[in-house]
């Protein structure tokens, strides 16, 4: 069993991987709606089947909205299936054996969430922080102040241990980031 976490615009590989090693998806699992997360989904699915789609409900309009998850300026609309069931801040979910916590970090986009296993030390946190950057904040539907809010009080929160897979980009620790990242350090 498994999640898709952001199948996002190309996820032949992952349908590849997920045949090649048998897993069962449980669910696909958004951390925020713009297209380069969501624009893979129905190919997912009408692979794997009808699986669930989760995403935070300040985000449910956008899987079919150009305009909101941003696809209408970057090249190809993307309208795609919706979320059948929503994440909220703190809420628990479990996959197998492993609890997962659902943590609000808007900022990036208003529905951005990251999803933090305290047990494994890991957060999948989309583009809410990247190594040695951040997510943009600079889209129509940004907010920089709660961008501050969820890196400084949210993502900071959490253990130096923790290790962070962002949606692009290499790992990282919240102990680095903490350290050395230039937004978090300096500001902006």
């Amino acid at each position: 069993m498994c999640w898709i976490v952001d199948p996002g615009e190309g996820p032949e590989p992952l349908l590849r991987f997920l045949q090649e090693s048998s897993l069962q998806p449980a669910a696909i699992v958004c951390t925020h709606a713009h297209a380069d997360h969501i624009a893979g989904i129905d190919r997912v699915r009408a692979v794997v089947g009808p699986v669930p789609i989760l995403a935070h409900s300040l985000e449910a309009s956008w899987f079919e909205d150009p305009m909101l998850n941003l696809s209408q300026f970057i090249g190809e609309p993307v309208s795609v299936s919706g979320p059948t069931g929503s994440m909220q801040d703190g809420q628990a979910l479990q996959l197998g054996p492993l609890a997962w916590r659902v943590l609000h970090t808007p900022g990036h986009s208003p529905g951005s969430v990251t999803l933090w296993c305290p047990e494994e030390k890991v957060a999948l946190v989309g583009d809410t922080l990247f190594r040695d950057s951040i997510g943009r904040i600079d889209f129509p539907t940004s907010d920089p102040d709660a961008m501050r809010d969820s890196l400084h009080r949210v993502l900071m929160g959490l253990p130096d241990d923790t290790r962070v897979f962002p949606g692009h980009g290499p790992d990282t620790t919240i102990g680095r980031e903490r350290r050395s990242n230039p937004f978090l350090v300096h500001g902006f």
